[in-house]
């Protein structure tokens, strides 16, 4: 698989608008909050030689206290609520939220479970949201631009 031309462009331009607003690498905390694993199979893509985002200034932190920006897949189960709600507080401001994936968004194929939430918006405040079941690499890409973008200004 390679990447286009535009894709190239895209990920310079990302870069860009990461070192005007954080003046550093943009540190992303992702959450699994009780998905089918999908969505974190693709966010592991951005890590891999085809995409390696890390060239371009975007790191995986383990900790919510040293992220800029948490990435949040799944429903959001009924268990994973309370820590959802607690990684959010832990985060430092300006907190930015990213819900990725269809179940993020309102449940997905989960939607109408007892064992859920109705999505990430539902529990903690979100900033943008990433469609797709699961959203490829370049479509995350996208949505973090476009976060970026209403940052900017």
């Amino acid at each position: 698989m390679k990447i286009s031309p535009e894709e190239v462009l895209q990920f310079t331009g990302l870069q860009k608008k990461i070192d005007k607003i954080f003046s550093r690498s943009l540190r992303i905390r992702q959450v699994d909050a009780g998905s089918c694993n999908a969505c974190e199979w693709e966010c592991t893509a951005l890590t891999n030689p085809v995409y390696d985002i890390q060239r371009f200034g975007i790191d995986f932190v383990a900790s919510p206290r040293h992220a800029d920006l948490l990435l949040v897949t799944g429903p959001v189960s009924r268990q994973m609520e309370f820590a959802l709600k607690k990684t959010y507080l832990a985060a430092p401001e300006p907190k930015l939220v990213i819900a990725c994936g269809d179940c993020a968004l309102d449940g997905g194929i989960y939607k109408g479970s007892y064992a859920i939430t109705n999505g990430v918006a539902s529990i903690v405040p979100v900033d943008a949201y990433i469609p797709g079941c699961p959203p490829a690499p370049a479509q995350i890409i996208n949505g973090l631009m476009e976060l970026l973008k209403k940052i900017c200004g």
